[in-house]
């Protein structure tokens, strides 16, 4: 980018384009409360609303106390009659509803991301966080009105317009990228998704009792709440980290350029392909999660495990914890062995869950499969600080806007594949979507192990220049 400070002068320790006469104070710097905000809105809606769709298209009605798929303590061995066909309805309805959210998101994040380099990175977590209490506000409306469930498509597109949850996410790892010392970054962005990890268990456990004990109204409101008070706190609290603000058009192919150059620019000689090949793996690991990810309610709630709410509160609960143990086993790790390795732990960590989840057929070997994930989230934030590291510290708006661009392209991957596998693969396996996304999940592996053997040849290429002991002997 072209915003470099004037007369030249260096960055500071933490890493952001601001003046060098500008405050050092740290109060209110703090992004992860909006991080938190928006993922607990998350983490209690994306859960309702697949059971909100089981109950309303098996059911006719809105507020019953449908929700577990089968009736029973999982005990059956088989699916009743009609099943099969109400599963590939809510996976269908499901794929519909987050197409109409990632077609228009998709754009949304790539405009308003590089955007944030001009304007400031507060503006893009506020607009996300409204277009978040705008469509749990139209949800609230279809459930107390009985409109027909297409009417949900309505608040999906309107918190795709204003970027939803992905330029969030890009909002704040470019606010940690701008606050952050070069060095602490791999692991203050895993303390970022902690944040994640924290939120969406809390999400989880609030989100199945609460419907359970009061239906899905009560539980909404809260989603509209939280949604709300991220908006305030990154308007009211949030100290902005770009401090060298620019006017500057927002609909213009600029932003879109920016992204690009990225990429393209012959300044960057081989640091492209690095790019590429860690945006590669960064895409496949990200397609991986949220595909398994929106899929798991719906394998819970339907036969042979037959969950009740309280059971797919307790489940998400225990995926969620993967975060805070990755970010344990990321601060342990680092201390014996370097960042590329600890992510090939947690891919390994992945693919061995994702296939005991694919052959569990009883509570308790579900559980274990989420035991088996307690490493999996480390390649993520591995991966987005050495993309980081790759760019100028002053391009880490333009570099989130393309990761957060990734990411949107990643739902939209994720959703057309699992959701449309899952009903297809009912006849012959039902868990057979968790097994292809371990498969899938070999190949980031073999990226990150190839550019980390790259990377370490040119520390022992001055090996290769020393004369051999039989030459030293001749001469």
């Amino acid at each position: 980018m072209d915003e470099s400070p004037p007369g030249g002068s260096s960055e500071p320790e933490g890493g952001g384009p601001r003046s060098p006469s500008a405050p050092r104070c740290a109060r209110l710097r703090a992004v992860e409360p909006v991080l938190l905000l928006a993922t607990l809105a998350l983490g209690v809606q994306n859960p309702l609303l697949t059971q909100y769709l089981w109950a309303r298209l098996d059911n006719g009605t809105a507020g019953g106390e449908g929700g577990g798929g089968c009736g029973g303590n999982g005990s059956g061995s088989g699916a009743p009659a009609g099943q099969e066909d109400l599963e590939a309805s809510v996976a269908h309805w499901n794929l519909y509803i987050n197409l109409a959210g990632f077609f228009v998101g998709l754009f949304s994040v790539t405009l308003f991301g590089p955007w944030s380099d001009h304007a400031g990175r507060r503006p893009v977590l506020i607009l996300p966080a409204v277009g978040m209490a705008l469509q749990a506000a139209t949800y609230l409306l279809v459930m107390y009105l009985q409109l027909p469930v297409p009417y949900l498509l309505l608040g999906r597109i309107l918190s795709g317009l204003s970027g939803d949850y992905n330029l969030i996410l890009a909002g704040c790892f470019a606010y940690v990228a701008d606050v952050s010392d070069r060095r602490a970054r791999t692991f203050r962005v895993a303390i970022l998704e902690a944040c994640l990890g924290l939120a969406g268990m809390a999400a989880s456990i609030i989100g199945g009792q609460w419907r359970k004990a009061e239906g899905y109204l009560a539980p909404f409101w809260l989603v509209f709440a939280a949604g709300l008070c991220a908006a305030l706190y990154a308007a009211f609290c949030l100290q902005e980290s770009v401090l060298q603000r620019q006017q500057g058009r927002l609909f213009t192919l600029r932003h879109y350029m920016a992204v690009y150059r990225l990429y393209t620019a012959p300044s960057r000689g081989r640091t492209w392909k690095k790019l590429a090949l860690y945006s590669l793996a960064f895409f496949l690991v990200i397609t991986v999660h949220f595909g398994t990810r929106d899929i798991l309610i719906l394998y819970e709630l339907s036969s042979p495990l037959c969950w009740g709410s309280d059971l797919i509160g307790y489940g998400s609960a225990a995926h969620y914890l993967t975060y805070l143990t990755s970010l344990a086993g990321l601060w342990l790790l680092q201390k014996c062995m370097e960042d590329t390795w600890v992510a090939e732990l947690g891919l390994l960590s992945n693919i061995l869950g994702l296939g005991v989840i694919a052959l569990a057929a009883t509570t308790p070997l579900m559980f274990t499969g989420y035991g088996l994930l307690f490493l999996s989230i480390t390649a993520t934030p591995v991966i987005r600080s050495k993309l980081s590291k790759l760019v100028d510290e002053t391009e880490q708006g333009a570099l989130f806007a393309a990761v957060a661009c990734t990411e949107g392209l990643c739902s939209l991957v994720a959703t057309g594949v699992f959701n449309s596998l899952f009903p297809a693969s009912l006849h012959f396996m039902k868990g057979f979507p968790f097994l292809f996304g371990a498969v899938v999940l070999l190949f980031p592996a073999a990226i990150l192990g190839w550019i980390e053997i790259q990377d370490s040849k040119p520390e022992y290429s001055h090996f290769e220049d020393l004369p051999s002991p039989i030459q030293e002997a001749a001469d």
